[in-house]
């Protein structure tokens, strides 16, 4: 193995290592949330999957901020300018909590009329939104987390960034135990329990970075720069951040509009739907992790100059992820014994939850690919906006489509629906690797800051 491959490899190692871990405790915790309130019952379940559609609508807004603050952070880590990055967090979470405030006040708020967006069912919505009038505190709070988090993985800090989401996390889960099963003479609060425990879990998390800031580890915490007037910078952070925000979003909203075709057509498709996303995230962490790393490394490399290296890399990093893909799909179909012991479904929502985890064994094999090349190679040289509009044209104008009309016009099977919903990653793929080839992704976006 050549030198540079080697230190290609290691330096993708201290980054994918750390993120995959936090994504496991991430998805974990959302394991056993899931696995928790399935003991409480199905329909419990049922609704907190519906409620966490807006929770997972800000996922895909902060996966859209953060892509932002990585192209830029990562670029300009490699001119080691921590200025600008400090401009750069600022701008992100300024930006996040003016659209995390109005969803937070939405579930706060309104919970049932939210809740109506994606069931029709009265009790789904009555648990929803008692769960929704909670969790609804902890949307802001990302705001100020979650930017921050992604600037220190830019920055080559991922293991930092891990151990905070490590020990909030566990905290989540160790509450979640706590107010659903009234441990140590707690009440059993349920649905209100889970959403208690996520609120404090971030303001932890929130007091974690607060403290990693303060010790000055990479730069001096300078609130004037943070928070400052960035006129150039801030141009650039909406044209590179923008079209990924938005990518992150059409692709956010209309994977949701599947829970709104599904949550009409009858609950054990519900049920079983919000088993195999749970099964699904938690089986391709490393898949979505590699994407993660590589933008970082690719960013880096490309704000040093380093053009030939990052193709050179870029291409290494398709074949690791090709081999993740396939690996993780045949894990998804040796542990359907398991998944169908851990859960208590009605027999018609585990012929579902069957079928399904087979289609998911395919699904994440361009679900992993497409997230590489869109989220994680095309990012690291500022070229967002192909994939704002290659998702748009796939999601909007062929994949939720045709979800309606099978569903709703040809009335198909259930399994059917399901399995044409899951065809949007496949669809794309063409366009995205011509795109690959052509390196017109390859560019160094920083600038000299002179304000």
């Amino acid at each position: 193995m050549k030198a540079e491959s080697k230190v290609f490899y290691r330096s993708l190692a201290s980054l994918v290592i750390p993120i995959t871990i936090q994504n496991f405790i991430t998805n974990a915790v959302n394991s056993a949330d899931v696995l928790m309130l399935g003991y409480v019952g199905q329909t419990e379940l049922s609704a907190v999957s519906l409620a966490n559609q807006f929770q997972f609508l800000l996922s895909g807004l902060f996966f859209g901020i953060s892509s932002g603050v990585t192209m830029l952070s990562s670029q300009y880590w490699g001119k080691k300018d921590t200025d600008s990055i400090q401009a750069v967090m600022g701008i992100a979470m300024k930006i996040a909590v003016v659209i995390t405030l109005v969803i937070a006040l939405g579930a706060v708020g309104i919970p049932e009329i939210l809740m109506k967006i994606y069931t029709g069912d009265q009790v789904l919505i009555e648990i929803g939104a008692k769960y929704l009038r909670v969790i609804g505190i902890s949307y802001v709070m990302m705001s100020f987390s979650q930017v921050y988090l992604c600037a220190l993985r830019s920055m080559e800090r991922a293991q930092i960034s891990t151990l905070i989401s490590t020990v909030a996390l566990g905290l989540n889960v160790v509450l979640n135990a706590v107010f659903i099963f009234g441990l140590f003479h707690a009440p059993k609060l349920g649905v209100v329990g889970v959403a208690s425990a996520t609120v404090i879990a971030r303001a932890v998390e929130i007091v974690l970075c607060l403290i990693d800031a303060a010790k000055g580890k990479n730069f001096k915490l300078k609130l004037s720069v943070m928070f400052g007037k960035h006129r150039l910078l801030f141009q650039d952070f909406l044209k590179y951040s923008i079209p990924a925000l938005i990518n992150d979003c059409v692709w956010t909203v209309a994977f949701s509009m599947y829970s709104v075709i599904m949550g009409h057509m009858n609950a054990d498709m519900v049920a079983a739907s919000s088993v195999v996303t749970t099964v699904r995230d938690l089986c391709t962490i490393l898949c979505f992790a590699l994407g993660a790393g590589v933008s970082v490394l690719l960013g880096i490399e490309i704000g040093e100059g380093r053009m030939e290296d990052a193709k050179r890399d870029a291409s290494k990093a398709c074949h690791i992820t090709l081999a993740a893909g396939i690996l993780t799909g045949l894990v998804l179909i040796l542990l359907r014994p398991v998944v169908f012991a851990c859960f208590t479904l009605t027999d018609r929502a585990f012929e579902y939850l069957n079928v399904m985890l087979w289609i998911s064994a395919y699904y994440v094999v361009g679900q992993a690919m497409n997230t590489l090349i869109i989220a994680g190679i095309f990012r690291a040289g500022g070229d967002s906006r192909f994939g704002m509009i290659c998702d748009f044209i796939v999601m909007w104008c062929v994949s939720v489509p045709l979800g309606f009309l099978s569903a709703f016009v040809w009335k198909l099977p259930p399994m059917a629906v399901y399995f044409i919903l899951c065809l949007d990653e496949f669809w794309k793929i063409p366009v995205v690797y011509k795109h690959y080839v052509s390196f017109k992704w390859l560019k160094d976006i920083t600038r000299e800051m002179k304000e």
